[in-house]
């Protein structure tokens, strides 16, 4: 269960040279927070690098919820698998923040990886490890409970986004609003809400607007179980 890409952003798998040229590919795009990058179902083909800040990757539910499936955020391409099989865009991508990117026609960005094979088998790599991810998310829904996705997904954020303080806690800056960190972990608002009171009563976290610090990450291990190996 892991909401951030654990291996290495592909633009910073290239050689200078390769990522100069695909980037030269494309026009620089900004987008300020809530933009949307690409559209779920939309017929488009382009792909998105992104150069500075975060994204959040996002389906809709057949009761009309939505649910998080990932965070996309500097060095990594977003939009690839459209390129790739010319088929509608499974997901919607939206700015978390102001997001700097190079947004790369889909017919270049096919030629590139024809006339580029090493880069071309990182892009796959990087669409295989994006499948086993969304292989454990489903697991992750049907056999943990709230408390227990957060707690991971918790872990996640500290570790990942998170800035370390002298006594051990860890801010988490990225700016996950409460109903974005709901639909992270597949669950409402209102559940995420008493887990996080629960946590807070407990001494766990700590909680602002659009701010929350992790005050113990050892309850949290406890909590999340099988879902440490994210941390």
């Amino acid at each position: 269960m892991s909401l951030i890409e654990r291996e290495q952003p592909l633009l910073d798998g290239l050689r200078p040279d390769e990522r100069a040229a695909l980037l030269a590919l494309g026009v620089p795009r900004s987008y300020a927070s809530g933009d949307v990058l690409l559209p779920e179902r939309a017929p488009t083909s382009y792909v998105v690098a992104i150069l500075r800040g975060w994204t959040v990757v996002s389906v809709a539910t057949e009761r009309g919820h939505r649910l998080i499936l990932a965070l996309r955020g500097a060095g990594e391409l977003v939009g690839e698998l459209a390129a790739v099989d010319r088929r509608p865009r499974s997901a919607t991508v939206t700015a978390l923040g102001a997001v700097d990117t190079v947004v790369i026609p889909g017919d270049r960005f096919r030629g590139f990886l024809g006339a580029s094979p090493a880069v071309s088998a990182l892009v796959l790599r990087q669409l295989s490890s994006r499948l086993r991810s969304s292989d454990g998310e489903r697991r992750s829904l049907a056999s943990e409970n709230v408390l227990q996705r957060l707690a991971v997904r918790l872990l996640e954020l500290a570790q990942r986004t998170g800035r370390r303080h002298p006594d051990g806690s860890v801010t988490i800056d990225l700016p996950l609003p409460q109903h974005d960190l709901a639909a992270s972990v597949g669950s409402t608002r209102e559940a995420v809400a008493k887990a996080l009171r629960l946590l807070r009563e407990q001494g766990i976290v700590r909680t602002a607007t659009r701010r929350l610090v992790v005050v113990d990450t050892e309850p949290l291990r406890l909590l999340a179980g099988d879902g440490t190996e994210v941390v």
